[in-house]
Parts: C-alpha cells; structure tokens; sequence
C-alpha cells in the first residue's frame, strides 16, 4: 500500500507533514510521522542518508506537479500510521516489561554478593544504575509504563520499581546526574535489610504483632549494616538505606529525624517507597486511591512539594488505573504522556469486546473519569485485569 508522494528533501520546507521511509528505531524523531517546524528538523532530515520522504499534508505550500494523487493517499497513510503507532506502543510496552524484569534479575545478583563479594556487588549495581541512567535519558520527556512484576513481588523488582519513582521524580525537580545516581542505587538497596527479617514476618499477610512490627523495623538498620563493612558505597547511598522510613513531622524510624534532617534523595526515595507499599497493600491498591490516601492520610509524613511532584510524574490518572473514556469504553492505562487526560491504555467495550491498545494523545478521545473495579463486567475484569501487580519502569516509547 502507498505510503505518500515521495518528495526529495530539496523541497522540504517548515510546515508540511512528512513520513520517514524508516524504522522508529532508525532517526531521533519521537514519531515517523510529524509536521516540520524548524529548519533544524530539516537539516536533521537530511543527515540520515536519505533521499526522500512522504509528503503527508501541507501540499499548497509548494508547487508539485504531483498534488492530485496526495488527497487520495492521505486516507490511506493515516491508517498506515495508526497501525505504526500502535506496533510502536507494542513494541515499547514489551521493551518495559523486558527491561524491568532484567533489571530484577540483575538486582538480585548484586543482592547475592553483598555478604561474601562486597566490591562485585558495588560494580554489578553501579552497572545497573547506569541502564537506568541511559532508559530515564533516552526519550526527551521521561515517561512511566506499567509493567508487572508477579504475583509474588520480590524485595529487588520493588526496588526497581521505587528507583524508577525517586528518579523520575529527581529529574523533575532538576537534581543532578550523580543524585539520580544516588537515589537509584539507595532504591534498590532500601530493603536490603529484610533479608535478615525471617520470611514468617515478611511475608505475613495478618497483621503483625508488636514484636514482629518491631524486627521488621530493625531493617534498614540491618541494610546499613551490611553496607558499611566495606568503604564502597556513597554516604547518600547508605543515608537513603538507612533513613528511608522517616517521617518529615519526625514520627519515622529509626532515628525520628525531622524535616530538613532528611536529606532530599532520602526525602524523595521515601515518598516513592511509600507510594509503592500503599499499592501493594490494602490502603491503596488503585493508584489513584494511593494517591489520594498520601494527601489525606499523610499529612505532615511528606513534604507536599514532593508529594505534589509525584502527582506531576504518575499524571492524575497513572498507570494500573481503570478509567471510562469518551467513547464510552473502559479501559486500564498503560502509559503516561505529557498530555495527561490523554495517556495509552488497553480498552474495551463495557461488555469487554472490542479490546485493543488506544493510542488516546493521537485520537478525539479523553478519559472522563476514574471507575471502580465493581463497576466492570466479568468479561471486561478478565480483559483488563485490574489485580494485576502494579509496578513502573521507564517508557522507551
């Protein structure tokens, strides 16, 4: 099927809507498809040893003998370009996934070394932290994915996940590369410590009795530990493992230190962690309800500029929430975008038919408000599958 007039990058001009004749994966452009708005964008067309592009839209700013064939083609190239948008959305969905789960895997060896091989785990962590550094740099404006760590989630995926959080979050609020460095590295080695906490403990589902609250308490003490026996990692690194679960009223553990006390990176690292417990538990669940439980029932616990800043990073709707759209399907959003009424989802019709991924920043489509999961037909809870363990990772999309 044609794609579009080809026309040579002589008659590029501002304005006019083209199409690479290459793979995503091939140019710096976030989309194969885009109007040109700079003469910077033209002459990064022409370094990618091309010699021609697809003429989309914007055919009266030139003259071309070739105009009458571009009505007929347009149609046929925006259903081109739909389907391109969703194998994209696909295919970074998968690399998520993919990601995050490699860097459960490596998080774990690193955790394996601690004991018997401090210096290897240090440079299997470092590693990992630079994969972070290069997935939270390689799209202009970072964005979050839903990616799924089990049902069983393990100490090291969750500490992707919060490092993922503190460093998204860090990026927003302009800290520099060796403080995302530290929040990520401090992120994955926050529970480290539970490792010495007996499963019995961990991994009870009642609740805890006082005793068993108290050893589980003792954790990052444990954590800080195991880390200091040797002179490897950073003192932001350790403070972040050791302070995590304070309080800015003062009310946290184990040191009770209070507001300023808590460096930043910790400050920050603490909300992710926290955000992320809520929806493992029973306070939260749906990340819009932890959400709303970290403004209600954590008053005075967080800083509400950090609070407010993670608000910026997951959108009002983040990943893993069940929404209704303005077509009337539901659907669980997947993806967040700049446009945050407008993320990418996984929909269906009410009764569940019709699933598809919806790329909603490129459609007329919004999300009108947030559903409950009793709201769902059983076909559209099995389609969605909002029990799902929610955990974030980078979008490469």
């Amino acid at each position: 099927m044609s794609k579009g007039v080809k026309l040579p990058l002589s008659q590029l001009i501002v304005g006019l809507t083209i199409k690479l004749p290459l793979s995503w994966t091939n140019h710096p452009f976030v989309f194969n498809q885009f109007e040109i708005e700079t003469g910077a964008q033209i002459e990064l067309i022409k370094s990618l040893n091309i010699s021609y592009v697809y003429l989309i839209a914007g055919k009266e700013l030139i003259t071309t003998t070739a105009a009458q064939p571009v009505a007929t083609v347009v149609e046929q190239s925006a259903e081109d370009y739909a389907k391109e948008q969703l194998s994209s959305l696909r295919k970074s969905l998968r690399i998520s996934q993919q990601r995050f789960q490699k860097c459960g895997v490596e998080c774990r060896t690193a955790f394996s070394k601690m004991n018997a091989e401090p210096e290897g785990a240090y440079r299997a962590a470092a590693t990992l932290v630079e994969s972070l550094m290069d997935h939270i740099k390689e799209t202009p404006i970072p964005c979050l994915a839903l990616v799924n760590s089990g049902e069983d989630s393990a100490i090291t995926e969750h500490g992707v996940s919060v490092a993922v959080l503190s460093m998204m979050l860090g990026h927003l609020l302009d800290c520099t590369n060796s403080e995302l460095r530290d929040m990520a590295m401090g992120a994955l080695f926050h529970d480290l410590g539970k490792l010495k906490v007996p499963d019995v403990i961990r991994r009870k589902k009642s609740n805890l009795s006082d005793h068993e609250v108290n050893f589980l308490k003792m954790h990052p003490k444990f954590g800080y530990d195991m880390m200091t026996k040797q002179n490897l990692f950073p003192e932001a690194v350790l403070d972040i493992v050791l302070h995590h679960h304070e309080w800015a009223d003062g009310s946290g553990y184990p040191d009770g230190l209070k507001g300023s006390a808590i460096a930043l990176s910790t400050q920050i690292v603490a909300l992710a962690n926290d955000f992320e417990l809520l929806l493992k538990g029973g306070e939260g669940r749906s990340p819009q309800v932890a959400l709303g439980y970290l403004f209600k029932k954590r008053v005075g616990k967080h800083a509400p500029s950090l609070i407010s800043a993670l608000v910026k990073v997951l959108g009002i709707y983040p990943p893993g929430t069940l929404v209704l759209l303005s077509n009337a399907q539901v659907a669980k959003v997947l993806v967040t975008t700049p446009l945050v009424k407008q993320p990418h989802v996984l929909a269906c019709d009410e009764n569940g038919e019709n699933t598809t991924l919806r790329y909603l920043i490129k459609e007329n489509i919004s999300i009108e408000r947030v559903v409950k999961i009793d709201e769902l037909s059983k076909t559209a809870l099995t389609k969605l599958d909002p029990s799902a363990d929610i955990s974030f990772y980078f979008s490469p999309l």
